[in-house]
């Protein structure tokens, strides 16, 4: 009996350890998989395939709990280095997030050449524009709005809620951002010494200006920025020196680290079954909620 109990424990321990090999090298689409096996459909309902341009990177996906209306809406942006990824392998993300009351819209992105500096930028920003546009044809309210991303997607959103060229060329009005939420980003990776980032910004001569800690300003959105310890990739001293250059002109922004997280970890705690056993999603709806709420004036003769 103990023996088989030891194969038991044994088998379980390798098919844990195969499924996290598997997701580390496939990525998100595996993620997704276990998430919807794991019994994390969550209530997310798929209202739109869309686009907001002409090239087949330029889509989204809108999701929303069913039967509400007027929900604040949250934009998010996946990573992948700027050279791949696909809003339709990331649905773990709406249905961790539609539930907590909002409209999830995963936004894709051009990539690899198409999609070298500052396009990913102006993508990023049409993207966010659609949504302020249109949000309220999916019972969401397009003036409040939080931007979200992992890894580069976090980098996107970070750049164009701080540049505020890129969405004021989409046509977002002031203040319709109300918030963003980084996922283990790139903030301060001036100059380009990694293959990604020379082939997606050195080749167009993009300088410090296409740093998000070059443009920490006092007006910009309350920000969430998450990030692992053991973190190699994106190292965590860009989550230290964004935060550091907002808190020194007074802008709000909250930071998470976590001591045995890496690159990736912040992103798979997103996904059943390590949702449950984390509090990156707690803290992630927590934060979207407090930013988005609606102040519901006092009336007249009411204390």
């Amino acid at each position: 009996m103990l023996q088989i109990a030891g194969g038991l424990l044994g088998l379980v321990v390798l098919v844990g350890a195969g499924l996290w090999l598997a997701i580390r090298i496939n990525g998100a689409a595996v993620l997704d998989t276990v998430d919807r096996v794991a019994g994390g459909s969550g209530e997310a309902e798929l209202l739109a395939e869309t686009s907001y341009g002409p090239h087949p990177q330029q889509k989204l996906r809108v999701f929303a709990p069913p039967g509400e209306a007027g929900l604040p809406i949250l934009v998010f942006v996946h990573g992948g280095s700027w050279r791949w990824g696909d809003p339709d392998d990331y649905t773990f993300v709406a249905r961790a997030m539609a539930d907590k009351g909002f409209v999830v819209v995963l936004a894709g992105y051009r990539l690899e050449d198409a999609g070298r500096y500052p396009a990913m930028l102006e993508d990023t920003a049409a993207a966010v524009g659609t949504m302020a546009r249109r949000g309220g044809d999916f019972g969401g309210d397009p003036t409040r709005i939080v931007l979200a991303g992992h890894s580069a997607g976090a980098y996107n959103v970070a750049q164009v809620a701080l540049e505020t060229r890129w969405l004021e060329q989409a046509g977002v009005a002031p203040g319709v951002i109300k918030g963003v939420v980084g996922l283990a980003g790139p903030y301060d990776f001036y100059p380009f010494d990694s293959d990604s980032t020379k082939a997606s910004f050195g080749s167009v001569g993009a300088g410090e200006e296409s740093q998000p800690v070059n443009h920490a300003r006092a007006g910009a959105p309350p920000m969430l920025l998450i990030h692992g310890e053991q973190d190699t990739l994106v190292k965590p001293r860009n989550t230290r020196a964004l935060a550091k250059a907002l808190s020194a002109l007074g802008a709000p922004v909250e930071t998470v680290f976590y001591p045995g997280m890496d690159h990736n970890a912040p992103l798979i705690s997103l996904a059943s079954p390590w949702r449950n056993d984390r509090d990156v999603v707690l803290r992630f709806a927590a934060f979207a909620r407090r930013v988005t709420e609606v102040s519901v004036p006092v009336q007249a003769g009411q204390p």
